[in-house]
């Protein structure tokens, strides 16, 4: 493939090649293979994914969701709570997000079914619900409104995504990825359609550059 490359900007977050052996989940018209996993702006910024999940263990907020937004260059899946936050305010913030230019909102496990269902009756965009675990009752997520599942169990996520897979065919399922290419590729095997990605941190990036410069030495 041809490529076209700057000289400063050449710099950047690369996903991992073997993500995108998945197939991908085509979303208004788009096809998503690679998401990365993170709410750090200039990582957003700088990084080569086809889409972003903003997730984070606060309560969320509409103004981290515009920061993200406005860094990114990709469609972002914004969280909107479900597990310390609950109810009529997931409502909100989901509809809320869906007008600040989110392509779809992730609810969080905890998420009752009803809750699901009051979000997708007055948003337009997919409500990602995340799996955590083998005896979450997937049907009657489905049934709720749920149009991607967004599988994270750790080291069990490729088995948990298999078990998933052979009952429900037809569901666009994102999941984690884990470590390396080994992991990344048995979460593909097991039926995967796209695969989150955590970065590393600003810091880590940031420590080989520093090393280099106290020695004297450019840019990396």
């Amino acid at each position: 493939m041809n490529e076209v490359k700057g000289y400063l900007r050449d710099f950047r977050i690369n996903i991992p090649e073997s993500i995108y052996d998945c197939k991908g989940i085509k979303l208004f018209g788009r096809r998503i293979k690679s998401i990365i996993f993170s709410t750090d702006v200039s990582i957003i910024r700088n990084s080569n994914a086809d889409a972003v999940i903003a997730v984070y263990p606060f309560t969320p907020q509409p103004v981290i969701t515009q920061a993200v937004m406005m860094a990114a260059d990709c469609p972002v899946f914004v969280g909107v709570g479900g597990g310390l936050t609950k109810g009529e305010r997931v409502v909100n913030l989901a509809r809320h997000a869906e007008y600040q230019g989110a392509t779809g909102v992730v609810v969080n496990a905890p998420t009752s079914n009803e809750s699901i269902s009051e979000v997708v009756k007055v948003i337009d965009i997919p409500v990602v619900v995340t799996v955590v675990k083998d005896d979450d009752d997937i049907g009657a997520r489905i049934k709720a409104g749920a149009q991607i599942l967004n599988v994270s169990a750790a080291a069990r996520t490729p088995e948990l995504v298999a078990k998933i897979r052979e009952k429900y065919p037809d569901v666009p399922i994102m999941a984690t990825g884990g470590p390396n290419d080994d992991s990344i590729r048995a979460t593909i095997k097991a039926g995967a359609d796209a695969i989150t990605w955590t970065p590393p941190s600003n810091g880590e990036v940031f420590k080989d550059i520093m090393e280099a410069y106290r020695k004297g030495n450019p840019h990396p």
